[in-house]
């Protein structure tokens, strides 16, 4: 199984752990030692993947930034050209394929998603409503679901409270929650 646009290596660990054949994929090099492809993503999606797992940058796509495309001349063709690679991540020859990003342009520039996730759902204290697009997959089953109360101390999912002024913040926002590794290897693989 392939995990795109991963540097941290935490979903393809999770795959990993229960015994499959996982690499993950990012321009960046990896966090964690293991199987990890450092290039452009689009060179190894014909090499017979079962499953794809794709994160593809959410900078210019995500609902947070777009309203930057009204301000700064030309910044509409960074989100053209990133809906682009979202379309080809989905129509990559693989036959059970989920890519996930925040909710943003791709719901009506392709499609709604077939599920919105949240991290409190997955025994993390945060809200981050997230979309998934599935081809060939189940709807993911909440493993974890935290009181109210807890859901709204919005820790990253590096555990840090506040993101605004950290220089790496894009990567620490842009990890993936381990709750929604854990069920991805775990409902998925």
């Amino acid at each position: 199984m392939l995990v795109a646009c991963e540097f941290s290596g935490r979903v393809r660990d999770a795959f990993l752990a229960r015994g499959h054949d996982a690499l993950s994929c990012d321009i960046l090099p990896t966090e964690s030692p293991g199987p990890h492809y450092q290039g452009d993503v689009l060179t190894i999606l014909n090499e017979g993947w079962d499953l794809m797992i794709a994160h593809p940058p959410c900078t210019y796509l995500a609902n947070s930034g777009l309203h930057w495309n009204q301000r700064i001349p030309g910044r509409f063709q960074y989100t053209d050209r990133a809906a682009e690679f979202f379309l080809k991540l989905w129509n990559a020859p693989i036959d059970k394929i989920m890519v996930e990003n925040p909710v943003g342009a791709m719901s009506t520039r392709f499609r709604k998603p077939d599920q919105y996730i949240q991290p409190w759902e997955y025994g993390h204290p945060a809200t981050k409503r997230t979309c998934l697009w599935l081809k060939n997959l189940p709807l993911l089953v909440p493993t974890n679901i935290l009181p109210p109360d807890q859901r709204k101390l919005n820790l990253t999912p590096g555990g840090h409270s506040k993101v605004g002024y950290l220089p790496y913040r894009d990567e620490i926002r842009s990890l993936t929650y381990e709750g929604w590794a854990e069920a991805f290897a775990n409902q998925w693989g």
